[in-house]
């Protein structure tokens, strides 16, 4: 399973870099404005600073909601960098677009989905990754687990090529029953990540091992 790292904060994606686990970037308009990034040559200029910090796909996404302009806009956004994947929302325009796109050999990464029903349609579109939010199920009451279990299932037997790339991770589990479930892809800021390598034991163990070897060594 990849490990990509949601979030526009180029420190973030540096520390999560530099372990060594990162495989790729997800962004969002709403991530984009929280660094305080403005316009759209400012929102360019920090996706190309991300390809330049990371080997690995990165997810841009259309403000657009209708056709014409997602093409617009994912066109213009394929050509800042190769390692550009058009992120475009679930909707009737949205599968169109993933369409043309796909057809002129342009990646994409088919964002909120939140059913079955959708993530097939936007295979049959051709899109390179789906991006069903786990999270955003959890809040309103579904099991958004339940959601990655159930496409894993449908993938295997139909055999897509799209990618499930599980998005709205919000804590350590989310990405261990991912991994349980089949996804090809997390989605993640970096404190779930971070989460991952905390263990009691492992602390208790480096103290008595430190303390041990203070010991031995004056």
């Amino acid at each position: 399973m990849k490990f990509f790292i949601d979030t526009a904060n180029l420190d973030h994606i540096q520390e999560a870099n530099e372990m060594g686990i990162i495989d790729g970037v997800t962004t969002n308009p709403s991530l984009m404005a929280k660094e305080g990034i403005k316009g759209e040559k400012a929102a360019h200029k920090r996706y190309k600073d991300i390809c330049n910090l990371v080997n690995g796909d990165i997810s841009a996404e259309v403000i657009a909601t209708d056709f014409k302009g997602m093409i617009r806009e994912g066109e213009t956004l394929a050509a800042i960098d190769e390692k550009i994947v058009v992120k475009v929302p679930m909707i009737l325009d949205g599968l169109k677009a993933i369409k043309y796109f796909t057809g002129i050999g342009i990646r994409t990464n088919c964002t909120l989905v939140f059913s079955p029903g959708q993530a097939i349609l936007a295979c049959k579109a051709g899109a390179t990754y789906i991006s069903p939010f786990i999270g955003r199920l959890d809040d309103i009451g579904y099991d958004g687990m339940q959601l990655i279990v159930q496409l894993s299932g449908i993938f295997a037997v139909q055999g897509y090529e799209t990618q499930i790339l599980a998005a709205s991770i919000r804590n350590p589990i989310h990405i261990i029953k991912c991994a349980e479930a089949g996804a090809h892809v997390i989605t993640s800021p970096l404190e779930p990540i971070l989460a991952l390598l905390k263990h009691p034991l492992t602390d208790i163990g480096l103290e008595k091992f430190l303390a041990d070897h203070q010991k031995a060594n004056g």
